[in-house]
């Protein structure tokens, strides 16, 4: 992975400490994501699930409505995937988060019908900075790998969400943990 210095941990970053010990389902974040939504018609409709409590694993098969070239997948497609996952893996540690930066290398095409397996960990947290990376492999989790991402993501209150998007939708599908208290 080529990365810049912006998505690599300063020397003082602290290991995350994970809060899941069990094997969990992560569930959607938000009902109409692009990228985990159930609701969303389109969108990646990633299962996302850890076994650690400090990386994520999904999958996403890349269909029709995915595509770039004629049969592959687009790359912006690939990279909001490389983005969700990450998202989904900063989630973990249940305090809300936003991308600041991502940087994504794709190493292969990804036909359409690809089963894309997708893995995320945190590498590091300094202050409201994580530093992340994502892989996604083709032919299963140990495949090779055709897409992969780096990743810095900022701490937020909740209220950025609510200043900046849909107070009401953020109403109707609250999470059930305190976040910045």
């Amino acid at each position: 992975m080529t990365r810049s210095s912006l998505t690599t941990p300063p020397p003082d970053a602290e290991a995350p400490k994970p809060l899941l010990t069990e094997p969990t389902a992560l569930g959607s974040h938000y009902s109409r994501c692009f990228g985990c939504g159930t609701d969303h018609p389109t969108g990646l409709h990633l299962n996302a699930r850890t076994t650690d409590g400090s990386s994520v694993e999904a999958e996403f098969v890349v269909g029709e409505a995915h595509q770039g070239a004629p049969g592959l997948a687009h790359g912006g497609v690939l990279a909001a995937a490389m983005d969700e996952v990450i998202g989904m893996s900063i989630w973990l540690f249940q305090r809300p988060y936003v991308t600041g930066r991502l940087e994504t290398d794709f190493r292969t095409p990804v036909p359409v019908g690809t089963t894309l397996h997708l893995r995320a960990w945190c590498t590091g947290i300094s202050g409201r900075k994580a530093y992340l990376e994502a892989e996604g492999r083709i032919g299963g989790p140990d495949g090779p790998v055709a897409v992969s991402a780096a990743a810095l993501f900022i701490e937020v209150r909740m209220d950025h969400f609510a200043k900046h998007g849909d107070v009401a939708a953020i109403a109707a599908e609250h999470h059930d943990f305190e976040v910045n208290p």
